[in-house]
């Protein structure tokens, strides 16, 4: 990725892209009135929206009140671009066939407490072991067996966990094991180690879908909050964190906008509209 003109960027974007949770969300998960009501205007303006995000597509169908009627987003740290009211899949971007195989069985071989599950454009699947966090086992296309089923279907996300290793040493391990075969992602999930298919980042995924709109990385604004972030605000006309952004998102950003439960998105987004909220 090329880093952009940082100079010549200009005072209001013609693409805004937000990341989810800890950045256009408050601290609860919920949507503000002023988020809700930033992200219309930017809309009824002419500015294209996306939200970027690690979220599964199937973690955003709540979400509609603010994608609007054609609202995109990339999802699975760009594994996905799914376009969130008709619940319809525009691309994936997966493993090759037997690679998350053998990154499971190397894996396991490393470390033998460890637990997956995998994101597919069909669902999620969970092997056993994994905790299913927002008890949504009996949603829509989430299945539970064993890993040997995941060959039935390209894996956009391989998620890992294994109690009773402390974080970082988990991280560093699954990143050594790893090594070219995926690119490894935190989104700020204790402990949880996020791997997509080599290449597959929020800023590739985003690049791309800025370029079939006829918009440049000159013309976008990117806001975020973790480093799984940090690779599309490093290609943004402006990279944008929120104050309550890791410290790595902090040191890296062009600009700092007020936190989440702030409403920092939605104020500077109000802003470059002149229509304050």
């Amino acid at each position: 990725m090329q880093r952009t003109d940082r100079p010549g960027a200009p005072d209001r974007p013609r693409l805004v892209a937000s990341d989810l949770d800890g950045t256009l969300l408050h601290s609860d998960g919920t949507v503000s009135a002023r988020t809700r009501a930033a992200w219309a205007a930017a809309g009824e303006a002419g500015l294209e929206t996306v939200l970027v995000t690690a979220r599964p597509p199937r973690w955003l169908h709540g979400l509609g009140q603010v994608v609007g009627p054609r609202g995109i987003a990339i999802c699975g740290n760009g594994a996905f671009v799914y376009e969130v009211a008709t619940r319809r899949m525009l691309e994936t971007h997966c493993f090759a066939t037997g690679v998350v195989e053998a990154l499971v069985a190397r894996l396991r071989a490393a470390l033998p407490s460890v637990v997956f599950a995998a994101e597919r454009a069909g669902g999620a699947y969970l092997a056993a072991g994994f905790p299913d966090h927002r008890d949504d086992a009996r949603a829509r296309g989430v299945a539970h067996g064993p890993l040997a089923a995941l060959a039935g279907e390209p894996v956009g996300k391989l998620l890992a966990l294994a109690p009773g290793v402390p974080h970082d040493e988990f991280l560093a391990t699954v990143e050594a094991v790893v090594g070219g075969r995926g690119h490894l992602h935190f989104s700020g999930a204790s402990g949880l180690a996020e791997v997509n298919a080599p290449g597959v980042t929020k800023a590739v995924a985003l690049e791309r879908w800025a370029g079939r709109l006829g918009i440049g990385a000159r013309d976008v604004w990117a806001f975020g909050d973790m480093p799984n972030d940090l690779p599309m605000l490093g290609w943004a006309g402006v990279g944008w964190a929120v104050a309550n952004a890791h410290p790595d998102v902090l040191a890296a950003a062009d600009r700092i906008c007020p936190s989440n439960d702030a409403d920092g998105v939605a104020v500077t987004v109000s802003a470059a509209l002149g229509r304050p909220v």
